[in-house]
């Protein structure tokens, strides 16, 4: 369903850094307490919201790549979304991959990130 559509690893995580970045930036512009915790809250609030009625984040869009869910290839739902977005933020689920190319945070989520 997905040939030629499998995102390489610099890819996901350059689109990762861009929205970690675009987080920090925002967090230290406003000068919000509680450091690197703040940034991960906001980068969670994005990652979930963006993802669930965009399809894609901030760095996903920049990087070309967008979140399908992986029985139909639709757009994901937002429960979809948080349970992927949340375990983004443990990070080790998602550096972990199978032989498809999907982080367990996709397995787990039933979703998968494409190319455009």
């Amino acid at each position: 369903m997905f040939e030629g559509r499998q995102v390489s690893l610099f890819r996901r995580m350059a689109g990762v850094t861009i929205d970690w970045l675009a987080c920090y930036l925002i967090v230290s512009g406003f000068d919000i307490g509680f450091g690197s915790f703040s940034v991960l809250i906001l980068f969670f609030l994005q990652m979930t919201v963006l993802t669930a009625f965009g399809g894609a984040s901030f760095g996903h869009r920049l990087m070309g790549m967008k979140v399908v869910r992986f029985n139909d290839g639709g757009a994901p739902t937002p429960l979809q979304a948080l349970i992927r977005s949340a375990l983004i933020c443990t990070v080790f689920l998602a550096i972990t991959y199978d032989d498809n190319g999907r982080g367990i945070h996709e397995r787990l989520s039933g979703t998968y990130l494409i190319k455009l």
